[in-house]
């Protein structure tokens, strides 16, 4: 059950779902922000190029309307689309990632493979297509992803195997080998990001492949 907040916890949340340096522009963000009155829903960290976020895993805040976000930075705006990759409504977080996907910020990193390891097929399409470069051996995006992988070793093996469960209950019908499942591609995509970023093989969490499971 999602309780109500009052508004300066609910900011103090989403202030911390990013590095300590980008406070005041989150905070310019969340004052566009409608408010719900509601917390956000539980949260989970992760480490970004040393230091602890707090992500949420949802929230429900009703989009800002074009007049209120005009005057936001480039950076700001990054903020707005990475807190609403995080909305409860699955075409808020596409529409919201897929501003995203051109981005280099290590912060925006997190918010990325988290809704990789989610169970909206289109989302995981626009990951898959957006990162293209993770084919890409010492890529931008192969370094970028691969550090933050090898930071967040626990948090990634829990995306793999999140991944593994959403295709065997929603999705194997349609894709009997996992390997072919974007899920699954994604998730061998960013291991060999972090394998090339550790210098060894990263461990897998995943069916191989290409097994028939």
């Amino acid at each position: 059950m999602q309780l109500p907040q009052a508004p300066s916890h609910a900011t103090h949340v989403l202030v911390a779902a990013f590095p300590t340096c980008l406070a005041a522009d989150v905070r310019r963000v969340l004052a566009v922000v409608p408010d719900t009155g509601l917390a956000p829903m539980d949260s989970f960290e992760v480490e970004v190029q040393g230091e602890t976020v707090d992500l949420p895993s949802r929230i429900c805040n009703e989009e800002p309307g074009a007049d209120s976000t005009r005057l936001l930075t480039g950076t700001q705006q990054v903020i707005l689309h990475c807190l609403y990759s995080r909305h409860s409504a699955g075409r808020v977080r596409q529409h919201h990632l897929e501003q995203l996907m051109g981005s280099r910020e290590p912060w925006v990193v997190p918010f990325v493979v988290q809704l990789a390891g989610e169970y909206v097929l289109e989302i995981l399409e626009v990951i898959g297509q957006g990162l293209a470069g993770l084919a890409v051996p010492g890529s931008a995006e192969r370094r970028l992803y691969g550090e933050f992988i090898t930071r967040n070793p626990a948090f990634f093996a829990r995306t793999e195997r999140r991944v593994v469960s959403y295709w065997s209950c929603y999705y194997r019908w349609k894709y009997p080998v996992f390997g072919a499942y974007p899920g699954g591609a994604l998730m061998e995509a960013f291991r060999a990001a972090a394998s090339e970023h550790l210098g060894a093989r990263w461990p897998r969490h995943t069916p191989p492949p290409l097994r028939v499971a």
